[in-house]
C-alpha cells in the first residue's frame, strides 16, 4: 500500500505552512486536501422537548467545549429557560471556563474548571461536589460520557442533553473520493457521511486514519480497516500517527 493523496475531514486551516501537516508534505512528498464532511446544527425545541430532559431539574452543567456552551445557550434562550443564580458549572479547560463568561458573569463557586486540563482534576471537582445533579450538554456523536465509570462508582446523578446535531456535508460535488489513498477521520459522524453521499463506497487499498476510539469504532464498524490511529503512546496525535505511517507508505520519501 503506497500513498500519495490523502483528504483530511476538516475544515482547511488558516495556515497551511504553519501545520504539523506542512512539515509531512515536504518530509514524504505527499498532498493533503481538506473537506469537513459534516455540518452542526442546533437541535430544534420541539426534539429537545421530545428527550424528555428538564434543565431546571439539575444544579450543574459540564461544558467540555466552546462549541458547546454556544448550541447550548442558544437553546435555553429559545426554551426561554432561565438558569437559576445557584446553578454550578463546570468546564474541561480554563479556557473553556473563561469562554463561558460571554453567557455567564464569573465568579468564585459558580464556575470550576481542572487544573491543567487533566482528568484527575476533573474528578476531584466532581467529588467535592457530588451532592450536584449533573447534566452534560454534548452532540448526537456521543454516546455515553467519559465520566460514567466515575460517576457511577461514586453514585452522583447525571444525565446527557443532546444540544446540537451533526448532519452530512455534501461531499458529491465537491470532492472525487476515488483520488486519494488515504481519508483521515476525526469522528464518527464522518464516516456517516462518507457512507451518506458514497453508498456504494469500497475501502479497497484506501488507507484509514482515525484520531479517537470513537472514530476507530465507526470504521471498524462499517468492516473496513484502520491504518493509523492517535492517540496512543507512541503518536499522542494524528500527525504523528501519520509519519510512523508514511515511512513504510507514503510513494517517496526525501
Amino acid at each position: 500500500m503506497k500513498v500519495k493523496n490523502i483528504l483530511i475531514s476538516q475544515t482547511p486551516p488558516a495556515d497551511f505552512e504553519k501545520t504539523p501537516y506542512a512539515d509531512l508534505k515536504r518530509k514524504y512528498s505527499v498532498n493533503f486536501d481538506f473537506y469537513k464532511f459534516f455540518k452542526i446544527e442546533n437541535v430544534s425545541t420541539r426534539e429537545f422537548r421530545d428527550t424528555k430532559v428538564n434543565i431546571l431539574n439539575y444544579t450543574a452543567v459540564v461544558f467540555s467545549s466552546k462549541n458547546t456552551i454556544d448550541h447550548f445557550f442558544s437553546l435555553i434562550k429559545e426554551l426561554r429557560v432561565e438558569m437559576p443564580e445557584a446553578m454550578k458549572y463546570f468546564c474541561t479547560t480554563e479556557a473553556t471556563a473563561l469562554y463561558l463568561q460571554k453567557y455567564i458573569a464569573f465568579r468564585k463557586r459558580k464556575i470550576f474548571f481542572a487544573k491543567n486540563s487533566s482528568t484527575e482534576a476533573l474528578f476531584e471537582l466532581f467529588s467535592k461536589n457530588k451532592d450536584l445533579k449533573y447534566l452534560i450538554p454534548c452532540s448526537t456523536d456521543s454516546v455515553g460520557t467519559p465520566y460514567d465509570e466515575f460517576f457511577a462508582q461514586n453514585e452522583i446523578e447525571y444525565s446527557q442533553a443532546v444540544v446540537f446535531k451533526t448532519v452530512p456535508a455534501d461531499l458529491k460535488k465537491d470532492v472525487d473520493i476515488s483520488k486519494y489513498d488515504m481519508i483521515v477521520f476525526f469522528s464518527p459522524s464522518g464516516i456517516r457521511s462518507l457512507r451518506y453521499n458514497f453508498p456504494d463506497f469500497e475501502q479497497g487499498e484506501i488507507a484509514f486514519g482515525a484520531l479517537g476510539h470513537a472514530a476507530e469504532e465507526a470504521i471498524e464498524a462499517e468492516g473496513w480497516t484502520v491504518h493509523a490511529i492517535a492517540p496512543t503512546k507512541a503518536a499522542p496525535s494524528i500527525t504523528a500517527a501519520l509519519d510512523i505511517f508514511f515511512k513504510d507508505h507514503a510513494t517517496k520519501r526525501r
